[in-house]
């Protein structure tokens, strides 16, 4: 038997060889067409050195899924039964030609296929197989890789003439030792080791929403993201231009899963937290819960639309103005006169501006013009041309205009709507006094998770800034074509010895001299536009969303095609939902379809029974996922005091490295609690402490419950469980959520009472 292990193993590892062999020959080749389009530097027409810099770009994302598949390219092979049916009595024993799963396919140079992409419909009996269903497999084979050499197989038989050929290798289990390895602080995939319930999810249609509902442990962010790779593979044609937004609730939680597409073979998916939806802004999470409730409901919308409308004013009487030495009278009845035919044009805010501002300028220029004649005693044959331009380059004009439609950002009327109250108290009429006064705060705050949905509404209100008052840009613009026009006449001569055909106008000449537009992936262009309508939106933790921030999600993908996944009971935001249907049927109606996950992959049974006897002693109706693995240790629970807690703290810390032995340690502490917790952690292991978004890569982690949410460790140790109920108005979620990271042990230290199920 070890001969035949030996032999099988050399076998496997000569094909991996190859698989290797072939990956660095591709690499080279796309480096080598590279380099060689860079040579060609910038000579040629426009649309040659255009071609030439989307020819880069191809091979520079080639090369970057080439690099990303690197680690464990190669993972499984499946035996088929000839013809791929299982072998019935009576056939030859002839199977077909091994299939080898891998991140990426693969061929040699003359097209024959050496590995197939595990998202293709050849490699979906790898993970959908069954004894009861064996789909024409034969052997199921996992190859296990240290490195480019095969550290291990492991065979699942689906066909029973093979169990007495001793062509099989049993060990712990693909699953298992996977379960078993030390956490990194980066998620890895489970391409190698998805299960059938999870594949059918990843593998479902691309149109509607699918709702993947699963308890702590279920894998359904990895199962999220594997939908992404495997909708990017599928329906590339309609996704490439498109692309596909995944949406996360914490910065740590993006660092923590941004590794994971590339290794699947896809580099060009945008990756959000919901603090960063909105570009340019870095929103921090909302502290006031009060806050975060009021900012996320639905009539919010109404009262960004009330605050966009209230900007647009007019004047209690006439205003002099001084143009040029002359007097001119703004009459509120030529405002209100603009101001409806500006409104009439159904336009964005700042876009309806440009006729407000036209009109009036008209009417003032038009003033400006008979008083001028009347003072001089010329005839209206004079041209007088002139006169709009320097009306709108009076002082006192710019002044009153502004003071009656001033241009905004959507930055500008979120942050003074919060920070003046009357503004807030005629758009928001519905709202108490107390809640307005909740909504206060100081101008120069910053802007937090909840204003992110209420910036994209101002903005979609507000449209693009374009100040009609000023011309100094497109008179530059029209300048700079004219002196183009002239070095163009001058310089045909030496365009020509520079390799330059003639092709080009005056103005993309004077392009040159605006702002350069820098070539962008669709990714990034996504990033950059506000507008952009995505393919296909994976929200994850969804069910801590307020209702303005779906409304903002559906705005960013109205073909509603979503992959939506959470977890009902771990919920804790103030605007959050209690059930799905709660959350989704403002946006979705009845067109979702709910999937569960049904195994507890993560956390041992004796924790995970530990959690749901918390949550249900709470009132929450939770899904029970069955733990695949019983576990080694029982919570353990510290009683001390309230002066004793951080020397309690550091002795169980102590304890638990211990037993994690090198693993990923997490302490999950009340917010009030993480800056003390963390200083005196630190005093003592130095600079194997992290926290916050960047605190992962280090061994231990101090962290608030909010921001484990999605993340997983060898050992958990948790501080006062009873805080971390009452910093969510009593709500478990949050706690439920800490007690489920762990891998392997969970220790609490408290000196409250504990919140009831805790202790057994």
């Amino acid at each position: 038997m070890t001969d035949t292990i030996e032999a099988d193993l050399l076998a496997e590892s000569e094909y991996v060889g190859r698989l290797y062999a072939r990956l660095d020959e591709l690499r080279a080749e796309k480096l080598e067409q590279l380099e060689r389009t860079r040579a060609q530097g910038a000579v040629g027409t426009f649309q040659n050195m255009s071609e030439r810099d989307s020819f880069a770009t191809l091979y520079e994302d080639r090369i970057a899924q080439l690099d990303a598949v690197e680690d464990r390219l190669v993972f499984g092979r499946l035996d088929m039964a000839a013809n791929g049916r299982q072998q019935q009595p009576g056939d030859a024993d002839s199977a077909a030609t091994p299939r080898y799963i891998g991140r990426i396919g693969l061929s040699d140079e003359d097209l024959n296929r050496l590995m197939i992409d595990w998202r293709a419909s050849e490699a979906a009996p790898f993970y959908q197989a069954t004894a009861l269903n064996p789909r024409g497999v034969r052997r199921r084979r996992h190859l296990m890789l240290k490195g480019r050499s095969v550290a291990g197989i492991e065979d699942d038989v689906l066909d029973e003439t093979w169990l007495d050929e001793g062509h099989t290798h049993h060990g712990e289990g693909a699953l298992m030792a996977a379960l078993r390895e030390k956490r990194t602080g980066r998620m890895g995939d489970i391409v190698g080791t998805i299960q059938a319930e999870q594949d059918a999810i990843i593998r479902a249609q691309l149109p509607g929403a699918v709702v993947v509902q699963g308890g702590p442990g279920t894998g359904k962010t990895a199962v999220a993201l594997h939908r992404a790779a495997f909708l990017l593979y599928e329906y590339r044609d309609r996704l490439k231009n498109a692309g596909v937004l995944i949406v996360g609730p914490s910065n740590s939680f993006m660092r923590y899963i941004e590794r994971v597409l590339p290794s699947l073979g896809e580099t060009g998916v945008v990756m959000s937290s919901v603090g960063d939806l909105y570009h340019g802004i870095h929103a921090v999470p909302e502290a006031n819960r009060t806050v975060a409730r009021l900012k996320g409901q639905l009539s919010m919308a109404k009262v960004i639309a009330n605050a966009v409308r209230n900007r647009q004013r007019l004047i209690p009487e006439d205003r002099t103005l001084v143009v040029e030495g002359t007097r001119l009278v703004l009459t509120p009845k030529m405002v209100k006169n603009a101001r409806e035919r500006a409104r009439h044009t159904r336009k964005p805010y700042n876009e309806a501006r440009e006729t407000f501002v036209k009109v009036l300028v008209g009417e003032l220029a038009e003033q400006l013009r008979r008083k001028l004649e009347e003072s001089a005693g010329q005839s209206s044959t004079t041209d007088r041309s002139y006169l709009p331009q320097e009306v709108r380059e009076s002082h006192d004009v710019r002044v009153a205009l502004n003071l009656c439609w001033m241009p905004m950002t959507p930055q500008q009327l979120v942050a003074e709507l919060f920070a003046t109250p009357h503004l807030l108290a005629a758009a928001a009429p519905h709202l108490a006094e107390h809640e307005r006064d909740a909504l206060y705060r100081r101008a120069g705050s910053p802007f937090t998770e909840a204003d992110v949905p209420l910036l994209d509404e101002a903005a979609g209100l507000l449209g693009d800034f374009a100040d009609p008052l000023e011309g100094s840009r497109t008179a530059q613009y029209e300048a700079d074509v004219e002196n183009a026009k002239a070095a163009l006449r001058n310089m045909h001569t030496m365009l020509e010895n520079a390799g330059i055909d003639g092709v080009v106008t005056a103005e993309q000449v004077a392009g040159v001299n605006q702002e350069t537009a820098v070539r962008l992936t669709a990714a990034e262009r996504a990033v950059a536009d506000r507008t952009w309508a995505y393919g296909h939106i994976v929200v994850d933790e969804a069910q801590e969303l307020s209702p303005m921030q779906w409304r903002l999600l559906i705005r960013r993908c109205p073909m509603k095609s979503f992959t939506i996944v959470g977890d009902i009971a771990q919920t804790s935001a103030a605007s959050g939902a209690s059930s799905w249907s709660q959350a989704l049927e403002p946006f979705f109606g009845d067109r979702f379809e709910l999937e569960e996950l049904t195994v507890n992959y993560r956390t041992p049974a004796q924790i995970a029974d530990a959690a749901v006897r918390v949550a249900q002693a709470a009132g929450l109706r939770i899904t029970t996922p069955q733990a695949v693995r019983e576990g080694d240790w029982p919570p353990v629970l510290t009683r001390t005091t309230a002066d004793g807690v951080q020397e309690a703290v550091l002795a169980a810390l102590r304890e638990e490295l211990e037993y994690s032995a090198g693993g990923l340690q997490a302490i999950i502490v009340p917010q009030q609690d993480l800056a003390r917790i963390r200083a005196a952690v630190e005093q003592v292991y130095g600079d194997r402490v992290g926290s916050g978004s960047g605190g992962l890569s280090q061994d231990i982690v101090v962290i608030t419950a909010r921001e484990s949410k999605g993340l997983e460790f060898d050992g958990v140790l948790i501080l006062e469980p009873a805080e971390l109920v009452d910093e969510v108005d009593g709500g478990v979620g949050d706690l439920y959520v800490a007690m489920t990271r762990t891998t392997q042990r969970l220790h609490v230290v408290h000196a409250r009472e504990l919140p009831e199920g805790m202790e057994a």
